[in-house]
């Protein structure tokens, strides 16, 4: 899957709107998996809103959706599994089970939002029988590393190239 036509509606979407709306949607943006903050972060920095308020607005949203999926994943599960009886895992899945079998929760929470997405990371720590306030705590950890890191990333590579 290509990212270019994510990145294009995620940028056109900030781009458009303006003030408070851009964090709005710098917000559902880090919520909604496969955009998350490992898309939002960079493209609204790029952009030029502020870089903190961007990382604590995106970090909000993201850790939110997780601990929303860590709620209601009991019911999420029963729906799930009463619609894919025999179907096979997907590779996302797959790719967070291989890592919570080498490295567990605190593995799947650190590498899940560049690897996985944390929504994955997250439901397969959970599936793997770790305690919701386990997974909340280690993936909040995990989001916080990312977010630093994509925000500080992002400054510098725009800085560099002229742009923020």
């Amino acid at each position: 899957m290509s990212l270019t036509p994510l990145l294009v509606d995620v940028g056109t979407a900030l781009e458009e709107a303006t003030g408070i709306v851009q964090y709005a949607l710098v917000f559902l943006f880090a919520a909604i998996p496969v955009v998350e903050i490992l898309v939002v972060v960079p493209v609204a920095i790029g952009l030029g809103l502020n870089p903190v308020m961007t990382a604590v607005v995106a970090f909000t949203g993201n850790v939110g959706s997780v601990y929303a999926l860590i709620l209601s994943y009991r019911r999420l599960l029963a729906w799930w599994q009463s619609r894919t009886e025999n179907d096979e895992p997907s590779d996302r899945y797959a790719r967070a089970r291989r890592l919570w079998d080498r490295y567990g929760l605190p593995g799947v929470s650190l590498a899940g939002p560049v690897m996985t997405g944390v929504h994955i990371a997250a439901l397969v720590a959970l599936l793997a029988g770790s305690r919701g306030r386990l997974v909340a705590t280690w993936m909040t950890a995990g989001i916080a590393v990312w977010t630093v890191v994509l925000t500080g990333a992002s400054v510098a590579g725009f800085s560099a190239l002229g742009i923020v």
